[in-house]
């Protein structure tokens, strides 16, 4: 077989078929992982449904309202038995993603932690901490969801994670808006459809100040203290 002249044309005819071949091999990878990724997702969301419902026969279709999935379960009569909502919001760092499970008189049945960035062993254990049943101050399961649970810091009466604040009230704002887009409120806040109040509207961007405000100190102390309290 003759030997292929070494030319410019040549080598670049080359480097052409080699990059296409590349492209192509990288493209069938991604969509092999995509598939893989995608369906590790819905398993794990269908896991989070069962895990959070109360007892039930079967689950309705998904509904999608104001951003949020609403998934309606019922026993072997037909009744109504309770529902899971999947909710999110911004956390401390980044986008938390929950199943939240209630039943047919409001109760928290329980709920599970989707996705989340939050700093690790900070706000990470929002995971477990509003579900641990030795410390009711900090438990919600099997509390009547009323759409207004706040941190005690703010009023209300559960307790925060540890030196995750901001982390906190991120959770219970998602738990909050699940509980409204099922009632047919306001996600944002739990009541019904109408313009905000001065008075909330001034108490959101204090909020949203303070937050900023620790996520600068949090970036500019990353490197001295890899752990840094939201408070």
């Amino acid at each position: 077989m003759k030997k292929l002249e070494s030319t410019l044309k040549n080598m670049i005819l080359s480097l052409t078929c080699i990059t296409m071949v590349a492209a192509v091999a990288l493209a069938g990878v991604n969509m092999l992982t995509e598939e893989t990724i995608n369906a590790q997702k819905e398993a794990q969301k269908r896991a989070a449904i069962s895990a959070v419902l109360p007892a039930h026969q079967r689950v309705a279709d998904a509904e999608e309202t104001d951003g949020m999935v609403i998934y309606r379960a019922y026993d072997a009569d037909e009744q109504f038995v309770g529902a899971a909502v999947q909710t999110e919001t911004n956390g401390f760092g980044g986008k938390i993603k929950l199943m939240v499970g209630f039943d047919a008189d409001n109760r928290i049945v329980n709920y599970a932690v989707l996705e989340q960035t939050e700093t690790p062993g900070l706000g990470t254990h929002i995971v477990e901490w509003f579900k641990n049943d030795s410390k009711p101050g900090q438990n919600i399961i099997g509390r009547t969801a009323d759409g207004d649970m706040k941190v005690s810091k703010d009023g209300g009466d559960v307790d925060a994670i540890t030196a995750a604040t901001i982390s906190s009230r991120a959770f219970l704002s998602a738990v909050n808006a699940a509980y409204a887009v099922l009632h047919g409120h306001d996600a944002l806040s739990g009541a019904s459809k109408q313009l905000p109040a001065p008075d909330d509207m001034q108490t959101e961007q204090t909020e949203q100040t303070d937050q900023q405000t620790e996520k600068q100190a949090d970036d500019a102390n990353t490197e001295a203290n890899p752990i840094v309290s939201q408070e």
